[in-house]
């Protein structure tokens, strides 16, 4: 299974962005889904968690800015983003837990599945 983030892009400070991270497959029984988050020279942050009880915490720098939700598909998970400031500014990486996925023949256990980044970059 692969994940690729979309979404991010360039925005004025007080601006808005949605950011998705979409599944190749539909992963059941996701325990965690995460995004985090990498700025230039700092480490990998965890910005927010969507647990499969569907309960969401986020980092203290975006809790009340930033919000996780999942589609009713399973394969599509959001950030949204508002009220960006520019230290928000970084690569933003999306991280499924858990769970299994199935194809024809088979199901398969997954562990950790990263997506590539998308990068967001405001500007004050």
């Amino acid at each position: 299974v692969q994940l690729q983030a979309y979404g991010g892009g360039l925005v004025q400070a007080g601006g808005s962005l949605r950011l998705s991270c979409v599944a190749s497959r539909v992963i059941v029984n996701i325990d965690r889904m995460r995004w985090y988050r990498q700025a230039p020279g700092k480490e990998r942050e965890l910005v927010a968690t969507l647990n499969k009880r569907g309960a969401t915490r986020y980092a203290d720098s975006v809790k009340g800015r930033f919000a996780i939700s999942r589609d009713n598909t399973g394969r599509t998970t959001y950030l949204q983003m508002n009220n960006l400031k520019p230290e928000d500014t970084a690569v933003y990486l999306c991280n499924a837990n858990g769970g299994y996925y199935c194809s024809a023949s088979a199901c398969t256990n997954q562990e950790s599945t990263w997506g590539q980044g998308t990068q967001v970059t405001v500007s004050s």
